[in-house]
């Protein structure tokens, strides 16, 4: 892996086209998010396909993440888990795994709780006939209080921010944060950092000074990814949005 921490960036409406990702990816994306809980499969093949064609045009080697939606409710506030359903891992996510399996690198599975759900994901992929690796999604306060066992089974982890905030009060996120880095890089396993991390340039092209903050310390941290949501995805700054992220990544390198 490469010791520098990189960008994952999340396609969406605004970052479809071959023009903006090939823009995304000369700014400093290194792996590209499809996100399963929006848009359609016909929407997430045309980017599949736009990432596989620049690939080949500009001889790079973006990966691709498809993020399962897990079981995901709509709430007030935006979205949630859905404590009714019985299975983390979905109906809707095995038909979207068959749909993505053999196109993309690695399989983010959402609303985790323990060592089996990242079990039960492995052994659907084993009997479709390809193991991709798995990425737990910390969101969840019983997914932190078996974050020993969850390490023990994926081959990365993601701290999931925004839904974790819906469980543990939100003054403790940044401690949380900071030991599941600890305990991945204890266990050798990579760990993206993600949510909000750059929010307002969803609107605005340069970052406030506390979100240039948060991408540092996460960096400092020893964050091995960096993740853009919502500013890539639907936002109208997506490649200010990752030029600035990779600028931040640059400075806050050279501190460690």
């Amino acid at each position: 892996m490469n010791n520098k921490t990189q960008i994952i960036a999340t396609i969406g409406p605004t970052s479809n086209t071959k023009d903006i990702l090939k823009d995304m990816i000369l700014a400093g994306m290194n792996i590209a998010r499809l996100n399963f809980s929006h848009s359609n499969h016909d929407s997430h093949k045309e980017y599949i396909s736009n990432i596989k064609e620049l690939n080949q045009e500009l001889n790079t080697n973006i990966k691709i993440i498809a993020d399962l939606s897990g079981p995901r409710m709509n709430t007030k506030d935006g979205h949630g888990f859905d404590k009714d359903e019985e299975e983390v891992f979905t109906d809707k996510d095995k038909e979207d795994l068959k749909f993505v399996l053999e196109e993309v690198d690695f399989v983010a599975m959402s609303y985790v709780g323990e060592a089996n759900d990242i079990l039960s994901l492995r052994n659907y992929m084993q009997n479709l006939g390809k193991v991709l690796p798995i990425i737990a999604k910390i969101e969840r306060k019983i997914a932190y209080l078996n974050i020993d066992e969850i390490l023990k089974e994926a081959d990365m982890i993601m701290i999931a921010r925004g839904d974790l905030g819906n469980e543990v009060p939100l003054e403790q996120i940044p401690f949380i944060e900071k030991d599941i880095i600890n305990r991945c890089k204890e266990n050798n396993k990579p760990v993206i950092v993600a949510t909000q991390m750059m929010l307002s340039m969803t609107n605005s092209e340069k970052p406030t000074r506390a979100e240039v903050t948060d991408v540092a310390y996460a960096v400092i941290s020893g964050a091995d990814f960096v993740m853009l949501s919502e500013e890539t995805a639907k936002g109208i700054y997506p490649v200010e949005a990752v030029k600035m992220m990779h600028q931040i990544i640059e400075e806050s390198s050279q501190h460690i």
